[in-house]
């Protein structure tokens, strides 16, 4: 099966349905993301013909949770979740934050040769990171554990706001190591096609806020 057809396919399957033109951009955003990959090292997965399910459909696996407004991909390496997810949602406000140059050089060639305004990159550590508006909804695939993850980026999350935490296996020994300040909203098992590996997306959000949203019910 060519890429095309497997991608038509897999979104099939996810329940995603995407114009032409969203799908001749993510199979462009596929090759872009190997032809920079032989020197700037975007993915560990040297297979292509596994683009498709491991990094497009992998991506676009979390899109029925994402909450409309301002999204930030933490550690977006290669642009996963963020660009997948940006080429579906045009209405979506995506950033692309990484600390690594090269990556950060790449990132912003993709937004720029797939033609994506909604898009955009920032170099540094997210720590540092301190823009005007906060997000919506923060999100990565493999940037760290979910403890250092909330603590590194809950300067960033406006009020309301949830991250995303894609994950492989279920992650008990995180989710255990969680501070108090933040509560599991949920961990969602997702069916990739294509993938034989476990996925998970954990959804986590303060627990002050959490708190409110439950008292508020019940009045």
């Amino acid at each position: 099966m060519n890429p095309a057809a497997q991608l038509v396919q897999g979104l099939a399957t996810l329940g995603i349905d995407l114009a032409p033109a969203a799908r001749d951009k993510l199979l462009a955003y596929a090759a872009l993301l190997y032809k920079w990959n032989r020197t700037y090292s975007l993915t560990a997965m040297r297979e292509q013909d596994k683009a498709v399910s491991h990094h497009l459909l992998d991506s676009l696996a979390v899109l029925p949770f994402v909450p409309a407004g301002r999204l930030l991909d933490v550690g977006s390496g290669g642009g996963m979740p963020g660009i997948p997810l940006a080429i579906a949602r045009p209405d979506l406000s995506v950033t692309l934050l990484d600390s690594n140059s090269k990556k950060a050089a790449f990132l912003q060639q993709a937004a720029i040769e797939l033609t994506l305004p909604n898009i955009s990159v920032h170099c540094g550590r997210v720590e540092q990171y301190h823009p005007a508006l906060g997000f919506t909804a923060i999100t990565s695939r493999a940037f760290s554990e979910l403890a250092d993850f909330v603590r590194l980026s809950q300067h960033l999350l406006e009020q309301g706001g949830r991250w995303l935490a894609m994950k492989g296996v279920w992650p008990h020994d995180e989710i255990a190591r969680l501070p108090a300040t933040f509560r599991l909203d949920a961990v969602h098992r997702l069916q990739v096609p294509g993938v034989d590996g476990e996925r998970h997306l954990a959804v986590i959000s303060r627990a002050e806020a959490a708190k409110a949203e439950d008292n508020s019910g019940e009045s």
